[in-house]
């Protein structure tokens, strides 16, 4: 694994991870929020051994990648474009979970040549979605998060400020607990051994020098995205377990039938952090089967 600086189009500069083959074809990684672009490495090793060139990155406010003040979801393209040429990548594959799903979506509408195919897993949808009702079925720290996005930064930061610090001290056996009301039973099983060590390392590497990366993102996410769902052409599949607590599986439903020619693959027994888990190489091989002609 090797850990590289990209600079960025518009001046800013990015922590990249890198893996895999030099001559494969590039999967770009968008983290969820509020973690970072720390890659777990099962989900590395699934990704090479099929030949495909891992490639995540923390975005603009996370770790020591450069903060963006006032980014939309969009702008990440220009990051996307930025890091495909620092690793000689033509076309890449796009992945993104959580945070990171509306990201792969930027990427399939508005870098269509040189994205193959994107996945999004419990991704979350638009704010102002048209017959969603956004806050509906999260846990109620997501309620108050977005209650405070929607309220503004000053009311937001110190929230994430206090949130960050109580994490701080946080162990593995106790992560899950530590998420109250965002996580199902199914993800509480998951929140354990390795995965649980892994996730809090990615938080601590997102947060390292400050709650910007995520203050950022939710403040993206409540606002239009830059890009139209329906315009794009690239391949899609919206994958979602019925059991999410974080993103609920209407979000899920509403980009199915909004994102233009997206297949869907809802997954009753899973939730937010146990479908990522427990079905990463499938996601893959989805992935690859929509490069086949």
């Amino acid at each position: 694994m090797q850990k590289i600086r990209v600079a960025a189009e518009s001046g800013h500069s990015l922590d990249v991870w890198v893996d895999g083959p030099s001559g494969g074809t590039p999967v770009v990684v968008h983290h969820g929020t509020p973690t970072s672009g720390l890659p777990y490495r099962p989900f590395v090793e699934e990704a090479t051994r099929r030949g495909l060139r891992w490639v995540s990155y923390s975005r603009p406010g996370y770790g020591d990648s450069s903060r963006r003040p006032g980014r939309i979801v969009g702008d990440c393209v220009s990051d996307v474009e930025s890091i495909l040429d620092h690793v000689d990548g033509d076309r890449c594959f796009t992945l993104g979970g959580s945070g990171g799903g509306p990201h792969a979506l930027a990427c399939a509408a508005l870098l269509p040549d040189r994205t193959i195919a994107a996945t999004t897993v419990a991704g979350v949808a638009p704010y102002a979605a048209e017959g969603l009702d956004f806050l509906a079925g999260m846990g109620p720290e997501n309620v108050e998060e977005f209650g405070a996005a929607l309220a503004g930064q000053d009311e937001l930061r110190p929230i994430l400020e206090r949130w960050a610090e109580d994490y701080r001290d946080v162990t593995p056996e106790a992560v899950a607990e530590s998420l109250g009301g965002l996580v199902s039973d199914v993800d509480k099983a998951t929140l354990t051994g390795e995965f649980a060590r892994a996730f809090l390392d990615s938080y601590r590497e997102g947060a390292r020098t400050g709650i910007w990366g995520w203050l950022d993102d939710d403040m993206a996410f409540t606002v239009d995205w830059g890009f139209d769902l329906g315009s794009i052409r690239v391949p899609v599949t919206i994958w979602q377990g019925h059991e999410d607590l974080m993103v609920p599986p209407a979000h899920g439903r509403w980009l199915a039938e909004h994102v233009a020619g997206a297949r869907v693959r809802m997954e009753p027994e899973h939730g937010h952090l146990s479908l990522y888990v427990g079905s990463f190489g499938a996601l893959l091989d989805d992935m690859l089967e929509m490069a086949e002609p």
